[in-house]
C-alpha cells in the first residue's frame, strides 16, 4: 500500500517485515568487487598492448601491425574503463540495498509499521541507462576487435583503419557520458533515500508500537 510522509512527498509500501533487497541490489552485492578485479586486468593487458605498439612504432614497424594493435589496446583499456563504471554502479546499487534492508530492520526491531520508499524515478533511469552505456562501450570494443582482425586478413582494410578508430572513439565517448550521468542519478537517488531515512526516523518515537 502506497502512503505519503508526513515531512515531505515520498511514495512509500508499507508491510510487517523488512522487505530485505531487490533483485538489482542483490546484483549489485554480488558483482561490484568482483567488476573492479576485471578492470584491472583488463588494464593490466591494454597497458601490455599499448608498450608493444610503441615499441612497433619505435623501430619502425609494420603499419598492419601498428594499427591492429591500436584498435586491440584501445578495446581492452575501455573494456576495463567500463568495468571500473560498472563496478560503481554496483556499488551505489549496494549501498541502496544497505539502506533499504538495514531501515526495514530497524523499524520492524522497533515493533513499528515498515515503511519502504518505492523505487524512485531516478533509480529506474539509473539503472536503464547503466545497461545503456555498458552496452554502448562493449559493442565498440567488439568492434574494435572486429576491425583489428579486418586488417590482419585485408590488407586493404588499413586505408580505413584510422577512420574506424576516430568513429569508435565516439561511439566510447558517448558510452562513456552515459555512465557519468547515471552515476550522477545513482548519486542523486541515495541523497533521496537518506532524506526518507532521516524523515521516517523522526517518526518512529510518534508512533504508537505495532503488534
Amino acid at each position: 500500500m502506497a502512503t505519503t510522509a508526513a515531512e515531505a512527498d515520498f511514495k512509500l509500501e508499507t508491510s510487517t517485515h523488512s522487505p530485505g533487497y531487490n533483485l538489482p541490489q542483490k546484483i549489485g552485492r554480488l558483482l561490484w568487487l568482483p567488476m573492479f578485479v576485471i578492470a584491472l586486468m583488463f588494464f593490466a593487458a591494454g597497458m601490455v598492448l599499448g608498450v608493444i605498439r610503441a615499441d612497433e612504432i619505435s623501430d619502425q614497424g609494420s603499419a598492419d601491425t601498428i594499427a591492429t594493435l591500436r584498435h586491440l589496446a584501445a578495446a581492452l583499456m575501455f573494456l576495463g574503463l567500463a568495468s571500473v563504471f560498472a563496478g560503481i554502479s554496483f556499488a551505489i546499487v549496494r549501498i541502496l540495498g544497505q539502506f533499504r534492508a538495514g531501515g526495514g530492520q530497524i523499524q520492524e526491531a522497533v515493533t513499528r509499521t515498515v515503511q519502504t520508499l518505492r523505487m524512485p524515478t531516478t533509480a529506474k533511469v539509473f539503472l536503464a541507462l547503466m545497461m545503456m552505456a555498458l552496452m554502448t562501450i562493449v559493442v565498440a570494443c567488439i568492434l574494435h576487435f572486429v576491425f583489428a582482425a579486418d586488417i590482419d586478413n585485408t590488407p586493404a582494410s588499413l586505408a580505413d583503419a584510422n577512420d574506424r578508430f576516430i568513429l569508435l572513439e565516439g561511439i566510447r565517448r558517448l558510452g562513456v557520458a552515459t555512465f557519468l550521468l547515471a552515476i550522477l542519478l545513482g548519486l542523486a537517488t541515495i541523497i533521496r533515500v537518506v532524506r526518507f531515512q532521516s524523515v521516517r526516523m523522526r517518526q518512529l518515537p510518534q508512533e504508537a508500537p505495532g503488534p
